[in-house]
């Protein structure tokens, strides 16, 4: 992950906090534990608010609420402008209700994003009995994300290096910084292709469809952590039939 941050802001995308309780945990559970958070921001708006209150504190003993708010920030506008398209078409009560969801499902991910690495991941899949080449391909993805942030960082700087991106401040700016972005997608997209080439052919070399691959097994999973589960599903159900 990217840990960098830049002078009087961050330069990452998501930092690998080490010092989180859940740095330690089987990434297995990890995995159930953002899907069932995932799903759960399907519940209606008072109990989804129930929910979202146990998590936040949950989410303060991982010490991962610096990491969420950080997160959230980077969504600011988007979902200021969907919630302000929400509420002028539908309704408030319906655009608090989206605004909510799509936060819960920010803060899942990062629950896991934030606490585990590409290759805990992999393993993950592979003891939940995903197949090799699936898991190497879900692996791959997970760890290209820091990696294409660190691309489009290194290509905007290189441009502005140039000239041909100056830097823009300021809301007015939005429409200039839109077409700034067309600049960018352009090279990205070129690298990204042939870094996915590379890695494409580098992983046949190093045997990807062998039929006798070997794997290291997991550790076995606590029963604090399955208990944890246990707790999060029962939260999830109780609400979910609570009248």
């Amino acid at each position: 992950m990217l840990a960098g941050r830049g002078r009087g802001g961050h330069r990452r995308l998501v930092r690998l906090r080490g010092n989180s309780p859940l740095r330690r945990m089987d990434a297995r559970v990890k995995v159930a534990l953002t899907l069932l958070i995932s799903a759960a921001a399907m519940l209606p708006l008072p109990r989804l608010l129930i929910f979202a209150a146990g998590f936040v504190a949950f989410m303060a003993h991982a010490r991962l609420l610096s990491e969420i708010a950080y997160q959230v920030r980077r969504l600011a506008w988007m979902l200021l402008a969907l919630f302000a398209l929400d509420w002028a078409f539908i309704g408030l009560d319906f655009a608090v209700l989206i605004t909510f969801r799509i936060m819960l499902v920010v803060s899942s991910s990062t629950l896991l994003l934030a606490t585990t690495t590409s290759e805990e991941f992999r393993r993950a899949l592979l003891a939940l009995g995903v197949p090799y080449r699936y898991a190497f391909v879900l692996s791959l993805a997970f760890q290209s994300i820091p990696l294409m942030s660190a691309e489009l960082r290194n290509i905007r700087e290189a441009q502005q290096a140039r000239g041909a991106l100056p830097q823009r401040q300021g809301w007015r700016q939005w429409l200039a910084q839109s077409w700034d972005m067309i600049a960018l997608a352009v090279p990205a997209v070129v690298l990204t292709t042939r870094r996915a080439w590379a890695l494409t052919e580098a992983a046949h070399a190093r045997g990807l469809d062998t039929p006798h691959r070997t794997f290291a097994r997991p550790r076995g999973i606590r029963w604090h952590d399955w208990a944890l589960v246990a707790v999060t599903m029962g939260s999830m159900i109780a609400l979910m039939y609570y009248h």
